[in-house]
């Protein structure tokens, strides 16, 4: 079958930046609870969800939205200043700029549907420069208004942005909640995307179509 668009998550998968927000989590997890997030808790806690639900987690309660806008600028500010240390490594991911000016060049409709907030999109589009390839009004992110992924919202909203139903459009994915979530708003196909000793892994969550290590190794067949 052939599909009619693509929607990129966005953090690990455009942007290998994992680490790094992985760090910003840590140091605000220490803060806050006294210790770290274990794997598991980073895995099944953070990885894919909205600030909202991470910290609700991390704090054991639920926060008002003055605490949560509070605390999620502490972290974000945190890992941003981490992402510019990084130097000529904060760029997108291997094999992105290549499949994104082929998806330019030959009109096939792509957008972002991403977990990050408004501070980090707008942080991504000064730094990375996403309008290039990018139509910014249909990038989807939290804005608050759309429940966080494993949820189906966000995937619904970026093909709805994209003129198209979510069985034509395919969806790269690299975490579980965010597979659930492309599966549960009825995508076409979903390749998940991670480092060849998570493939294994990968495979076997449901709804996962084929394993790809990088954006490069996407096959551009798949589009009409």
């Amino acid at each position: 079958m052939k599909y009619s668009g693509i929607i990129f998550d966005f953090n690990g998968v455009l942007l290998w930046d994992t680490p790094l927000n992985d760090e910003a989590w840590q140091r605000l997890s220490l803060q806050l609870r006294g210790r770290a997030l274990t794997p598991d808790e980073m895995r099944q806690t953070v990885h894919g969800r909205t600030n909202a639900a991470a910290l609700s987690y991390i704090t054991g309660q639920q926060l008002s939205i003055m605490d949560q806008r509070r605390l999620s600028e502490e972290k974000e500010l945190l890992y941003q200043q981490l992402c510019l240390e990084w130097g000529h490594d904060f760029r997108l991911s291997p094999g992105s700029v290549e499949l994104l000016n082929y998806l330019v060049a030959h009109d096939i409709p792509h957008t972002i549907a991403t977990s990050s907030g408004a501070m980090n999109v707008e942080f991504y589009l000064e730094w990375l420069h996403l309008d290039t390839w990018f139509d910014v009004s249909k990038i989807v992110y939290d804005d608050g208004t759309l429940a966080g992924k494993p949820a189906p919202d966000c995937y619904q909203r970026a093909a709805a942005q994209l003129g198209l139903s979510p069985e034509t459009c395919v969806v790269v994915e690299d975490a579980p909640s965010g597979i659930l979530a492309a599966q549960q708003a009825g995508i076409g196909r979903i390749y998940a995307l991670g480092p060849a000793e998570r493939h294994q892994a990968l495979r076997q969550i449901a709804g996962v179509h084929d394993v790809i290590e990088h954006l490069g190794a996407l096959p551009k067949e798949i589009f009409r």
